[in-house]
């Protein structure tokens, strides 16, 4: 209608433009022209105008011509249409829904959990999207956002949700939420189970058991540290008790008597002075007697 508005508009000012002629004041047939050759200017640009559609960053149009939608989506930028077309934009960046849901567990028990969906439109499957939902797909999405989150949560059971399982619970949410969201054009980024509320006895349950189950899990790592401790000492000790029994083996009367020896040369090339007696001792082994400064004075006077 705009375009339409727009091209009569020119089309009625160039019509006046060129009858200006006829008016005999020439001051009025001047004032005329100007006029109208404005008003056609300004119009011809609006129609112009009317024909360019510029999709900004984060977006993605759909073109709508006498209420046929056109299959192929128009990426950022500007392009050139039929004046005619009319081009909704929808944004393709990242949304992010959060919701408290309230659901049960798999025994039944009744809680609150605060989750969170990240998903954005897929561009191509934008005309799609515009033709069956619309420019607001809110209420569909969160629709199917609540029913998932129910159906997954009443498979396991309130403590497992609480503790150990809150992550595959996520995961398993984000893996139905793709199944269904999919096919109406939309991609799934990720899920988050922010907040897990139970009644105060349970959670009070649950972490009192928590807590004896860590305990348990450091008294068991206590323990074979201390066994693997006593083990490292058996080891050791034999190691020891191995190496004593080769070195006893091979403590031979010629190889003492060798050592003996070895051991007479070494003293007697020594400066520090001593008294050595052989075959004092009932081995045989030379007998050592270190002399200190007053020992050798008291000898020397």
């Amino acid at each position: 209608m705009g375009f339409i508005s727009s091209l009569i508009t020119t089309l009625v000012a160039i019509l006046l433009f060129l009858n200006s002629s006829r008016i005999s004041q020439k001051q009025g047939r001047t004032a005329i022209r100007v006029v109208t050759g404005l008003i056609a200017g300004v119009a011809a640009f609006s129609t112009i105008a009317k024909s360019l559609v510029v999709v900004p960053a984060g977006s993605v149009g759909v073109v709508q011509f006498f209420g046929k939608v056109d299959q192929r989506p128009l990426n950022p930028g500007v392009h050139l249409l039929n004046p005619f077309s009319d081009v909704e934009k929808l944004s393709t960046r990242l949304k992010d829904v959060k919701e408290t849901i309230e659901s049960t567990s798999q025994e039944g028990l009744a809680f609150t959990v605060d989750v969170s969906l990240q998903y954005q439109l897929d561009p191509q499957k934008a005309s799609d999207v515009f033709a069956k939902i619309g420019t607001d797909e809110s209420e569909i999405l969160i629709s199917q956002f609540r029913s998932i989150v129910r159906e997954v949560t009443a498979g396991y059971p309130a403590e497992a949700i609480y503790s150990n399982k809150r992550q595959e619970v996520a995961n398993r949410i984000r893996e139905r939420l793709t199944e269904q969201l999919s096919p109406l054009g939309y991609t799934v980024q990720d899920a988050f189970l922010r907040e897990i509320k139970l009644p105060e006895t349970l959670q009070a349950a649950i972490q009192e058991k928590l807590k004896a189950e860590q305990q348990s899990r450091q008294m068991i790592f206590t323990l074979e540290q201390t066994r693997q401790e006593a083990e490292r000492k058996k080891v050791e000790a034999r190691g020891i008790a191995e190496a004593q029994a080769i070195i006893a083996r091979s403590l031979t009367g010629e190889t003492l008597q060798l050592k003996a020896i070895e051991a007479t040369q070494q003293l007697a090339s020594s400066d520090n002075a001593k008294v050595l007696i052989l075959n004092g001792g009932q081995s045989g082994t030379p007998l050592m007697f270190q002399l200190d400064s007053s020992t050798l004075q008291n000898a020397r006077q």
